[in-house]
Formats: C-alpha cells, sequence, structure tokens
C-alpha cells in the first residue's frame, strides 16, 4: 500500500482559511438594522386645531372636545365636555400660564405641564404638545423617531413619552396627524382630529 505523506499547510493558506471561517461565521450572525430617522416637516407658526381628546391618569379618565388656537407665542386651548359645557380654558403667552376651571377658579403657572398637573390633576404636556401635534419633537431637547412606511414619523419618543401617530390627513399640500396616541407612566392622552386650519 502507497502511503501518503501530509504535509504541514503553509502559514499564508492557514491564515487565509481562518479568515475565510471568520468571514463566514459573521454572515450568518444578523445584521443589526438600524432604522432611519422619519422625515420630519417645518413646524407651523400658527394653527387651530379641534377634535376630540381622552385622558387616563391611574383610574381617573377625562373625555372633552377642544379647539386650540396657537400663534407665535399665545396659545388658547378650550375643553368642552361632550354635553357642551366648558371643562376649562387654558391660555398661555410669554408671561405665562393661565388654567380657568369649570367653577371660575383660576391657576397660575410658568409653563402648562405644571399648570395642568396642579389644576386638572394630571399633566397635559402643553408644551411638547404645540410640536408633538404637528408630528415634531420639542426643540432643543433629545428625541428618538421612527419612521412609518411612508417615512412620516411614526413614533416619537421625548421627555419621557412615547407618541404614535396611527393616521395623517391632507391639509393643503401637507400631511399632518389625524389621530395621536402619547402615553407616559400613568398617563395615556389620546387625540382624534376633526380639523387642522
Amino acid at each position: 500500500m502507497r502511503r501518503i505523506a501530509c504535509r504541514e499547510p503553509h502559514p499564508a493558506f492557514a491564515a487565509l482559511s481562518v479568515a475565510l471561517a471568520a468571514a463566514l461565521l459573521a454572515a450568518c450572525v444578523p445584521a443589526t438594522v438600524r432604522r432611519p430617522n422619519a422625515v420630519l416637516p417645518s413646524a407651523l407658526e400658527t394653527f387651530t386645531v379641534s377634535g376630540r381628546m381622552s385622558v387616563r391618569h391611574g383610574a381617573e379618565g377625562v373625555t372633552a372636545n377642544f379647539e386650540w388656537r396657537h400663534h407665535g407665542g399665545e396659545d388658547d386651548l378650550e375643553l368642552v365636555s361632550p354635553l357642551g359645557q366648558t371643562i376649562a380654558v387654558l391660555t398661555a403667552d410669554d408671561a405665562g400660564a393661565r388654567l380657568q376651571t369649570s367653577d371660575g377658579r383660576v391657576h397660575r403657572a410658568e409653563s402648562w405641564t405644571k399648570l395642568t398637573a396642579e389644576g386638572l390633576g394630571w399633566p397635559l404636556p402643553v408644551d411638547g404638545l404645540t410640536y408633538w401635534i404637528q408630528g415634531l419633537p420639542r426643540p432643543d431637547a433629545p428625541y428618538r423617531t421612527e419612521p412609518d412606511e411612508a417615512g412620516r414619523p411614526g413614533v416619537l419618543r421625548q421627555d419621557g413619552w412615547t407618541i404614535l401617530y396611527p393616521s395623517y390627513m391632507p391639509v393643503g399640500n401637507a400631511l399632518l396627524p389625524a389621530r395621536i396616541i402619547a402615553t407616559y407612566p400613568d398617563v395615556e392622552l389620546r387625540l382624534a382630529i376633526d380639523r387642522w386650519q
């Protein structure tokens, strides 16, 4: 029987084999999928938006119709019960925020978030909502976005809130959110928008 002598592989061949094996193994490991950020529109300086709102805070909840007028640094937000009774009127400008409840009491604070937490019993993040209702993050604060299938904001995370945008509606030449679900620990805010101006 003829015997075949085995030789040690050439060092260059051994190194090439190791590199090839490593490349093949790396190809079997699923790659980390990086989702691009959503395409963000420009912020509206002025808008009027109306619709329906429901807020759950712990075991408590409230449902209201709303109309919000925003012009530069001034805001007016009126909350009305389904039966047509005014629940609260919130106004804000550079001087601060003011909340008048249905019993005539007036509360003042430097921000709407603090004001609503004290006056309504739950924090309504109006400072952020000015942008979130448009599908935008609040400027000068960290955020993360995830696009929907059309590249619009589908999810926005900022200030501890997670904001979902299930649907959009045409407004002039743009698309603006038609439904918004914003969640924060122990708080859920839902907006169904009927009209943008």
